[in-house]
């Protein structure tokens, strides 16, 4: 790579970071304000060509990790590292740096997606492969980066270890998961055409796999 090609590649590199700052918060409002559709948005990008997806919003999984890493940045100004990077002990060890720990915990809350994802394609008796699942874990993506800077910030508030956050925490995990459960369950409903019964035990059996994974593979690294 020649002199040029390095600026131009150092030019486009620099207004996508940019970029970030207009699209994060416009990302950010409408799927706070409409998930459903931005999950339906998700969707209908995924039959554009790939040069033409999401040129208005990030894309989910990019929306996901920055997500994480703004919920990580605020923990880290208001209470310091996590106590698994300073840990030596077990699968702990392998995080030593925030990197390390971002990494584990964007891999932790892409669970929610891919079981959700593969809960709706086996539901619509579909094979489960690369293809099938994307379009449902795309969407899901952007809920679920709702979600983990929820379940993120009320850590934050228990870590504070105030009488008032701890209960503040406490209720914002009970908000946050009714509210993802209550959206999961409209969304089978939607997609699958069923009654809201069928569809609530679609999303409780995805969220129930969620959570037991996650608490799984987070109790292998404390």
């Amino acid at each position: 790579m020649n002199f040029f090609n390095l600026l131009q590649s150092l030019d486009e590199l620099l207004y996508e970071v940019m970029s970030w700052l207009v699209f994060y918060p416009i990302t950010l409002w409408r799927t706070l304000v409409h998930p459903l559709q931005m999950m339906d948005y998700s969707d209908s990008e995924q039959g554009d060509a790939s040069d033409q997806q999401y040129t208005d919003t990030l894309s989910p999984p990019l929306f996901l990790l920055l997500s994480l890493i703004i919920v990580h940045a605020a923990e880290i100004a208001l209470v310091g590292n996590d106590a698994v990077v300073a840990s030596k002990v077990g699968l702990s060890a392998f995080v030593s740096t925030n990197t390390d720990l971002i990494i584990l915990r964007i891999v932790t809350y892409s669970l929610f997606p891919v079981m959700m994802a593969t809960r709706m394609v086996r539901a619509q008796t579909l094979q489960v492969n690369r293809d099938t699942l994307r379009a449902p874990f795309y969407s899901q993506c952007y809920v679920a980066a709702v979600l983990a800077m929820m379940l993120g910030s009320a850590v934050i508030l228990i870590k504070l270890a105030h009488d008032w956050s701890v209960l503040a925490g406490g209720a914002l995990v009970l908000f946050a998961l009714l509210w993802f459960g209550f959206l999961q369950t409209a969304w089978f409903n939607q997609h699958l055409k069923c009654g809201r019964l069928k569809a609530f035990g679609h999303a409780s059996r995805a969220m129930v796999g969620s959570l037991a994974a996650m608490l799984l593979l987070s109790s292998l690294f404390s």
